[in-house]
């Protein structure tokens, strides 16, 4: 039976996240977006939470502490609240240490964890979309073929986060194209590897403070001992209802920052003498902002719940994200329709959220649990 109850821990990381969240990054976003970078001190700030390092077994420098699919959606939440642009580039680390964490060889895991287990935020990545408009993730058009004691990888892949900055990115491509999601495996690439060329910085419609990437494999050789978990492989499907976990957290998170500030300027703004909160029109709106915020944070916990259970949470995942992509882009649309001519500038921050929450359902595979 699911337990909706958060734990006292979990209140805790929740309160905690979320005075981070509304206080410093949510005073960041605006700058951010329009300037495309995120300040190094808040970066490193939000390093010190221990997003990453607390997940790092202590033999390796970390905290050793108990990975959790749904402590870690409340955690993307409320970083989604701040801002998804900055929440998903202080998480994107996870992309490439949990990976490595949960299904990675003893070698891979000395080799490459403990990097993040020190005071200093290190960019690291996974590219999973490829630039396709039929992009399926069980269908991945990447290649991995076994040449010798090693691999030759030929794609191409987009919205790669932090490409630019990673030593090393963890890529998924098709070892077997006939066995669906049982047929990806993931590979350590070296950024400076021969036959990996990056693109310049992505020019995107919302998360504009996030750099993103295209990447592009030309007959890349990597050794056997690149293939994440070695002639075990991986469980993509696992890894991929993770990744839908998180990210669509973070679409609860900025459909509640739309709904306090449509509510909050509906309380402010007067119209004929009173509040336009107290015209059933906006009142209806706000009511079904809130009932959208609700119906999907409990499909966002269901699947979390699912896989903290060990559970394979390939549907339940699938249709969380699904379902917040279409009411983020509904319940911040609605933010911009309570404020009226104001939504539609700059001075409010509902219509960066809504070009933000445009992308969710355009973006796999860039946030993880």
């Amino acid at each position: 039976m699911i337990d909706f109850e958060l734990s006292e821990e979990q209140q805790m990381i929740r309160d905690s996240v979320g005075g981070f969240a509304r206080e410093e990054i949510r005073a960041a976003a605006r700058p951010a977006d329009e300037s495309g970078a995120i300040p190094a001190p808040l970066l490193a700030k939000a390093w010190q939470f221990g997003f990453v390092s607390g997940a790092i077994p202590e033999k390796f420098g970390g905290g050793g502490d108990a990975r959790s699919a749904v402590t870690g959606a409340i955690v993307a939440e409320e970083l989604g609240f701040g801002d998804i642009s900055i929440g998903l580039h202080v998480l994107a680390p996870r992309l490439f240490a949990f990976p490595i964490l949960e299904m990675g060889t003893d070698e891979q895991r000395a080799k490459y964890l403990k990097q993040f287990a020190g005071n200093d935020f290190v960019a690291a990545t996974a590219a999973v979309m490829e630039p396709r408009f039929d992009f399926d993730l069980s269908a991945q058009q990447v290649s991995a073929q076994r040449d010798g004691a090693g691999y030759i990888l030929n794609g191409g892949k987009c919205y790669v986060p932090l490409a630019a900055e990673s030593d090393s990115i963890l890529v998924y491509a098709a070892t077997d194209a006939s066995k669906g999601f049982a047929g990806v495996d993931g590979f350590i690439v070296p950024r400076s590897a021969a036959g990996v060329t990056i693109s310049e910085r992505e020019k995107n419609m919302g998360l504009k403070a996030l750099a993103t990437y295209e990447l592009t494999l030309k007959d890349c050789r990597v050794g056997a001992d690149a293939r994440l978990g070695g002639d075990k492989g991986i469980d993509f499907s696992r890894l991929m209802s993770e990744s839908r976990v998180a990210f669509a957290a973070m679409g609860v998170g900025v459909m509640n920052a739309a709904f306090e500030y449509a509510r909050e300027y509906a309380k402010e703004r007067k119209a004929f003498g009173v509040p336009i909160a107290t015209k059933q029109a906006i009142a209806f709106i706000l009511a079904d902002m809130a009932i959208e915020i609700d119906a999907a944070r409990l499909l966002v916990w269901e699947a979390a719940f699912k896989l903290d259970k060990g559970g394979d949470a390939l549907k339940e995942s699938y249709l969380a994200k699904n379902y917040v992509a279409a009411s983020a882009l509904k319940v911040t649309d609605n933010g911009v329709q309570v404020l009226g001519g104001h939504g539609y500038i700059r001075e409010h921050p509902v219509e960066m959220w809504l070009r933000n929450a445009r992308g969710f359902s355009a973006i796999e595979g860039i946030a993880t649990v």
